[in-house]
């Protein structure tokens, strides 16, 4: 790309195709509660999620980077998932972008906006 010149590239999409998924913020808000995690025990904390949509999204998370999986070798398996240094990364820019909703949802999105169309009148 020459300098100066403008990408049409967004650096948080690649992540936020993952985080955009049904389920995966709060598989990850929930992972954030304890060091480790079992299987069973984080599907407790999810009404409604199934087992193969709870193995899909954690699949996808470990793939980016998100959950580490640990099998035991035992009988019956244990599996217990945990969040990496990069997803403890991203639990604090989430936890902001949550006081930033909660700050502007009581506000209204139909005023601000009117408010930034007056504000971008051609000169």
């Amino acid at each position: 790309m020459k300098p100066g010149s403008i990408s049409n590239t967004c650096e948080v999409m690649s992540i936020w195709e993952v985080l955009d998924k049904r389920w995966a913020l709060l598989i990850l808000k929930n992972l954030s509660t304890k060091e480790v995690i079992r299987f069973t025990e984080l599907k407790k904390t999810l009404s409604g999620i199934s087992s193969t949509v709870l193995a899909e999204r954690l699949l996808e998370l470990q793939r980016k980077g998100l959950v580490t999986k640990k099998i035991y070798p035992e009988i019956p398996p244990k599996v217990e998932y945990a969040l990496t240094i990069r997803a403890k990364e991203l639990e604090v820019i989430l936890k902001e972008l949550a006081r930033w909703a909660n700050r502007w949802k009581s506000t209204g999105t139909s005023k601000t906006m009117t408010t930034i169309a007056v504000r971008k009148k051609p000169s």
